[in-house]
């Protein structure tokens, strides 16, 4: 397990150990903490990047490559209630998938992006019934990590790339409520921003000044749905 991995569990594992062992956690008086895990699609804002830059950056026939946008993963969540309407919450997420695609089954070895934030802030929730809107404000950083592989045009070779940067979402959902200690997370939305430089992150990986005028933050779009747990 990756360190950035470990850290983000360890924020996830620490609150809950400290207020399952305090006092005020043990009256059970209302639903002071809430657990969520679920389901995470991230639509990336590639900057800039197309399959078909690649292809002339590289020197192949258009139509070689193309570039992914939709990546899947995990979200889970922490969320600690100040009061009936306001509570802090920790955030974790991974997505991943193969970063550069290609109609050509030949190349097998092309390199898969794993992504990974940890953000945290308020929430805020109202109660309606079974149902409970909220809305959130995060930030924090997230981990851009690609692969090695094997690209025509670059003797074959793409280095492994990381990159950390400033993260920051906006959004909100709705749970509904299964049992008193369990619901269910119909949907969250999120916009999702992102600070990479992604003219210095492809040059790592591939070659400098291969693909010089890309984005310096990102504009995504993130959805979860998932289960709820309550204590």
């Amino acid at each position: 397990m990756s360190r950035f991995a470990t850290a983000a569990l360890a924020l996830i594992i620490l609150p809950v150990s400290i207020l399952c062992s305090s006092p005020a956690f043990a009256q059970k008086s209302t639903s002071k903490v809430e657990i969520f895990a679920g389901y995470s699609l991230l639509l990336a804002d590639n900057g800039g990047l197309t399959g078909s830059a690649l292809d002339s950056a590289l020197g192949q026939p258009a139509g070689t490559f193309g570039v992914a946008s939709r990546f899947n993963g995990w979200n889970g969540e922490v969320q600690y209630n100040l009061n009936r309407y306001l509570g802090v919450v920790a955030d974790g997420v991974k997505h991943s998938g193969q970063a550069i695609t290609s109609p050509n089954v030949n190349l097998t070895e092309l390199p898969n992006s794993n992504d990974y934030s940890l953000m945290g802030g308020p929430v805020l929730f109202y109660k309606v019934g079974k149902l409970t809107p909220f809305v959130h404000g995060l930030v924090g950083v997230d981990r851009a990590h690609l692969s090695a592989g094997s690209v025509p045009g670059l003797f074959g070779l793409v280095a492994p790339g990381v990159d950390h940067a400033l993260a920051a979402a906006v959004g909100g959902g709705v749970d509904y409520k299964l049992a008193p200690h369990f619901a269910v997370r119909l949907g969250q939305f999120d916009y999702f921003y992102t600070a990479h430089d992604l003219n210095s992150f492809y040059a790592a990986s591939f070659r400098p000044g291969l693909l010089p005028t890309l984005a310096t933050r990102q504009n995504n779009l993130r959805f979860a749905a998932g289960f709820v747990i309550r204590f």
